[in-house]
This record gives C-alpha cells, structure tokens and sequence, in this order.
C-alpha cells in the first residue's frame, strides 16, 4: 500500500480507500454484513486506512458497520461520511436555498447521529453530500463547518461534488474554507482533469475519486445478459440500452489496450491514482476477493504515459444517473 497527503491536512491516507456506499443495505443490494465486514477487515490488514462513508448509507446502518472494524482495527484509521440533503434530493438543484438544504442546525445535528453511530468522538473529515455554488455567500454551511472543528467534533472538511458537475466547486476551493473535495472520476468521466484537479493542486485540497469503476461498467463484466437484484439502483442506471452502450465501450478500451494482461477493474483504479491530484480512490469492496484485488493496484504505481494516453481518448460525455 502507499499512502498520499489529503491536501493540506496531516492526514497521511492510504491510495486505496473504501467507499462504503454499497455496504449501506438500501440502493446498491445484495450486500451481506459478516462479508462486508470480512472484507472491510481484510482491506485494513493490507494497509487501507481512509474509510468514506455517510449518514444517508443505508440510514445510518453503513457507519454502524463502519464503527465495528474501527474500534477493532489496532491502528489509525480514517473516517470520512457526510451531512444528507435535508430535502432529500441528490443532486442538489439549482435555485432551492441553502435553507432548505443544509440549516446551521442541521449540519450540526446530522454530525451528532453519525458520532453516534460510528462511536466516535471526533470525525476525521466531514462532508457535504451536495453542493451547489448558488451557496457561496450564505453563512449557514461556514459557520456550521466552523463549529464543528472548533469544537473537536471534526478535524476537517469538504463537499462531495454533484454527479458529473466538477466546475460546481472551482469557487469554493478558492475560499480556502474546504480541505476536500470528492468527485466522480474514473476513465469514462475524465472532466475533473480540465479545472479541478489543477486548482486543487494549486490550493492544496484533497481530492477523494469516487465511482472509480462507473458503478461496474469498468470491472468489464456488465453486458447485455447482466441481471441485477430487483430494487437495486443499477436496474435504473443501466436501463434501455445501456448495457450494449457499455459492453462496446468496453470493448474499445480493451482493443486499443492490446488485450491486457491486468484486468481492467485494476487499469481503471491505475487511472485514478496516475493524477497527482488524486489523494485516494474509493471503490465499493463488499467481497475479500475485491478488498485484495483492490489494494494490490496502489503498489504497481501510476500507469505508463502510453497507456494513460490511450485511455483519454475513451473520455465518454454522458450522465447514466439522469
């Protein structure tokens, strides 16, 4: 395992990290605790030590699994979750007031449950779930923020960037009131990489890469046969013909690859940790066979020039979450 700088703290956090999302039991299903745990277990023994969960993850019940293998972990680990929309709605959307979306009391409210259920006394990094620039100049997201590291209840904060949107947050990186941002960034959605990723560099932010593998169409097994638990998001995000949409985009990577030796769920997280900008990424691991796997590819280092130039030319400009 090797480890980076999240940004300006002193957080000296593993390549590797573990998005906890799917462990939630609600959206991502299929998930089974004692495997889940096992696995979160096993990531830790191979050297992971940045966690990102949230409070909206399975209604509390993914930082409640998360307490578990932390208080047994017998070393540093870092915990990340986050504050939920009050309005419930994922992205947040334009012309809706911070008001209705993150109250001060709110913030601080929410930050109390997730102590509560991961056990904990102070978390590591606090987050925003979404973000909208409209809320630059409000004072409720600052002041709430401000409170909770003065108070101890957190050593540092962000915003998870909306879905496909990451010029959203170029303003509030200027402020220098965010320690992180995290952002969709895998092979597929390369936007990141245009402004983002060189201001954060230049205000020293962290930067968590979150959807790595763009929910499974990267591990290279989603095709047009794949069937996926009723009720699970994936049924919606893959639906019409997107599975075909997938599988030839695929199949493109891997022909201008040159039939790789490596998997492509290990080039795509490559991918990922090649940008300097990059603290850590974050893929689901609800198996030890994908904890393993996982945290194998952060020793292999970044990707060779020729590889990641054949990879951005597969940059694809859609967004399966509409």
């Amino acid at each position: 395992m090797r480890y980076r700088k999240l940004g300006r703290t002193n957080f000296e956090i593993s390549e590797m990290g573990y998005g906890a999302w799917g462990i939630g039991g609600n959206q991502w299903l299929g998930a089974d605790d004692r495997e889940s745990l096992a696995a979160l277990r096993r990531a830790i023994e191979l050297g992971l030590n940045f966690i990102d969960t949230a409070l909206a993850y399975g209604d509390g019940h993914s930082e409640e699994l998360v307490s578990q293998v932390v208080r047994d972990a017998g070393r540093r680990i870092y915990v990340a979750t986050k504050v939920p929309p009050k309005n419930d709605l994922w992205p947040a959307q334009p012309g809706i007031g911070i008001e209705q979306v993150f109250p001060y009391n709110y913030i601080l409210h929410s930050t109390e449950q997730s102590l509560k259920n991961l056990r904990l006394e102070t978390i590591d990094l606090q987050q925003l779930h979404v973000w909208n620039p409209e809320w630059i100049a409000r004072d409720e997201w600052r002041r709430a923020l401000e409170e909770l590291k003065r108070s101890g209840k957190v050593r540092a904060v962000g915003i998870s960037i909306n879905d496909y949107q990451p010029d959203s947050a170029l303003e509030i990186i200027k402020t220098g009131l965010i320690d992180s941002v995290q952002v969709i960034y895998n092979i597929f959605d390369q936007s990141p990489a245009r402004n983002l990723f060189p201001l954060a560099i230049e205000h020293n932010i962290g930067v968590i890469a979150r959807v790595p593998l763009d929910e499974g169409s990267l591990t290279g097994k989603i095709d047009e046969k794949t069937v996926f638990p009723s009720g699970d998001f994936r049924n919606d995000y893959f639906k019409g013909d997107r599975k075909k949409q997938v599988r030839e985009h695929v199949e493109s990577i891997l022909r201008d690859l040159g039939s790789p030796q490596e998997s492509l769920a290990e080039i795509a997280l490559r991918f990922c940790i090649s940008h300097p900008a990059v603290s850590t990424v974050i893929p689901g691991m609800r198996s030890v066979k994908n904890a393993e796997a996982n945290c194998a590819v952060p020793d292999k280092g970044p990707l060779p020039p020729e590889t990641l130039a054949i990879l951005r030319r597969h940059a694809w400009d859609r967004n399966f979450y509409d």
